[in-house]
């Protein structure tokens, strides 16, 4: 070959290689856009997904709206209005009057039967509801209400996909709770205090709207398509980020860029749960349900889809900061060689004091790269066996790797062998 030829040769491989580095570049590219935009949708799918095949999990998410006071008292207040309607007060005092008209009692004292009326209503609703309020925030609400969602799980089905009955029911536009075990007992307990005429109240509706908006039907039609993915979605993205890193010329580049992306688009999520917040609050009629009672309900069920997106979050950092310590950067470099040295000092203090760890130590300073892969890997293994995982939890898991590679370093270094001076990060090899 002469040097025409080679010449030839050497730019053909070039431009080879140039175009090779581009289209890796723009496969990491549409890979990590795909995995960007589908990771929020995998946080809501694996929460829905949760809801609907967990019921441990579904009777922790929903447990709290029994016992949260502002459901106390909108269930306190509607409960009593409905007893209290169905008792004729106005027909007793007339039927009072009227009796006390035929035993001849003076047309002041009759009046006085009919304007009755008002006082014993009021009394009637204060009896009531001082008794609905002590069965509404009595255990045995509690307990009713957790009861009805173990024994009928298919409720997460109706309220997320509309699909199912149980305790909990979707109405039009709205989600209901029967109550239908707690009123018979608010009508014993009215007996009990020796208001016999309670025994008599007719079965009044047995439900309590929890949740009314005109968006319901909209909702739960995303919730089906997320409950039709369920926990695929979240391994998909995995793999979409996982194949962005492999294809990327620059791994280290590639996982800080993912850990970035995933990061901004958790903020994204959160963001647009509290927007969703406002929407949903906007939408529901001040009539039918209480703001505050209204906020509460929605805070207490998406809590642990939060959790799950600052978890995920919080991973998002952590990566991110790990691929930035892992580079070139002078930051980076300078924490690295702080660690290192702090670890080092230790050993060698141990050494001297006769804490040798011998054949043992010089095995982990030569496969110090192997074993931080290890303990690593163990930490990210611990958070995927981990059910549902918390931002505590992640930093529990952290604290632990951080410290297991601490402890190896600081073995590796109290090995005995003799120090060997350095120049920035490579060891300075001496002839002979």
């Amino acid at each position: 070959m002469n040097a025409t030829e080679r010449d030839e040769y050497e730019r053909l491989r070039k431009a080879a290689s140039v175009r090779h580095r581009h289209l890796r570049y723009t496969a990491t590219s549409l890979l990590l856009l795909l995995a960007f935009l589908l990771a929020p949708l995998a946080v809501v799918a694996a929460w829905v997904d949760s809801e609907v095949s967990d019921t441990d999990r579904y009777v922790q998410t929903v447990a709290p709206i029994a016992t949260e006071p502002s459901v106390q008292n909108t269930v306190t207040d509607r409960l009593t209005k409905r007893v209290v309607d169905n008792v004729d007060v106005a027909a007793f005092t007339a039927a009072l009057a009227q009796r006390l008209q035929q035993d001849g009692a003076p047309p002041r004292v009759v009046e006085g039967a009919k304007a009755l009326t008002g006082p014993l209503k009021s009394a009637l609703n204060s009896a009531v509801h001082d008794i609905v309020h002590k069965v509404v925030t009595s255990d045995q609400f509690a307990e009713v209400w957790d009861d009805a969602n173990r024994r009928a799980h298919a409720a997460v089905v109706k309220v997320l996909t509309g699909e199912g009955s149980s305790a909990v029911q979707a109405g039009d536009g709205t989600i209901d709770l029967n109550l239908g075990t707690v009123i018979d007992d608010v009508k014993q307990r009215l007996v009990d205090a020796g208001f016999a005429p309670a025994s008599k109240i007719p079965d009044v509706d047995k439900t309590i709207t929890l949740l009314h908006t005109d968006k319901l039907n909209e909702a739960q039609d995303g919730m089906r398509l997320l409950n039709v993915i369920g926990i695929w979605l979240p391994v998909v993205v995995l793999v979409l980020a996982a194949l962005a890193i492999w294809s990327a010329p620059a791994h280290r580049a590639a996982l800080l860029a993912t850990a970035i992306g995933v990061g901004v688009m958790m903020i994204v999520l959160l963001v647009g749960l509290a927007v969703l917040r406002q929407v949903y609050l906007d939408s529901v009629p001040t009539t039918a349900l209480p703001q505050d009672t209204a906020a509460d309900i929605y805070d207490t069920f998406i809590r642990f889809l939060r959790n799950s997106t600052v978890t995920v979050l919080v991973i998002a950092v952590i990566t991110a900061l790990a691929a930035y310590l892992y580079g070139p950067g002078h930051g980076a470099r300078w924490i690295r060689s702080g660690a290192a040295g702090g670890t080092g000092a230790t050993g060698r203090a141990m050494a001297r004091h006769g804490l040798r760890t011998g054949a043992a130590g010089r095995w982990l300073d030569a496969h110090a790269g192997w074993t931080t892969g290890i303990v690593i890997a163990g930490g990210v293994l611990a958070l995927v066996l981990w059910n549902y995982p918390t931002p505590g939890a992640v930093a529990l898991v952290l604290g632990i790797v951080v410290l297991v590679l601490a402890l190896l370093g600081i073995l590796a270094a109290a090995s005995g062998t003799a120090e060997r001076p350095t120049v920035g990060d490579q060891p300075v090899i001496r002839p002979g």
